[in-house]
């Protein structure tokens, strides 16, 4: 079994893309930050592998999803943690226990320094592949887009991948990119 966690600032869209990648409404969605108070954890099921990869997994290809709560107010850049210390150790736990982590950024505020600290955390202290995802690429221009690409770029050393949870931009490029990393885990 594989867990992947999925992280961000609040109201990011953690909770949309859980739900989307499951196929059903399981987490609470709505446009309210701290919706998510802790973390939720779900069955995925089987991942849908491209044709174009061998199945990485064999047949051990059970996910667990986790969506966690919002850990830093994309309205305040460096003392915006919104959980309570003993709440945002629980998340981290979490976090830090799953195999692979799914990083989402808005495209509409930016990239969160609290978030780009954890996540040079997660990647080099306990060596987490993390998958960078821009979400919510429908609202904004092209330009800020590829601005916010390079940015992640820069700052996170690492390319992101432009998601829309509405038109579904991006999507299949997540699974790809979950199913990569799943074959270097089992």
């Amino acid at each position: 079994m594989i867990k992947v966690a999925i992280i961000g600032a609040e109201n990011v869209g953690k909770s949309t893309l859980m739900n989307a990648l499951i196929g059903g409404r399981i987490s609470e969605v709505e446009n309210l930050p701290g919706t998510t108070k802790g973390v939720i954890r779900r069955r995925f099921g089987k991942l849908k592998i491209p044709k174009s990869m061998k199945n990485p997994l064999g047949g051990a290809d059970e996910f667990v999803l986790i969506d966690t709560a919002g850990l830093f107010d994309p309205k305040r850049e460096f003392r915006g943690k919104v959980l309570s210390e003993e709440k945002f150790r629980e998340v981290i736990n979490e976090i830090v226990s799953s195999d692979i982590i799914i990083h989402m950024v808005d495209a509409t505020v930016g990239l969160h320094r609290g978030m780009e600290k954890l996540h040079h955390l997660l990647k080099f202290r306990y060596e987490k592949p993390i998958i960078v995802v821009i979400n919510k690429v429908d609202l904004v221009p092209r330009e800020r887009v590829e601005e916010l690409r390079e940015i992640i770029k820069k700052r996170l050393e690492q390319e992101a991948i432009p998601l829309s949870l509405v038109t579904y931009e991006g999507f299949n490029d997540l699974l790809k990119a979950i199913a990569y990393y799943a074959q270097y885990i089992w």
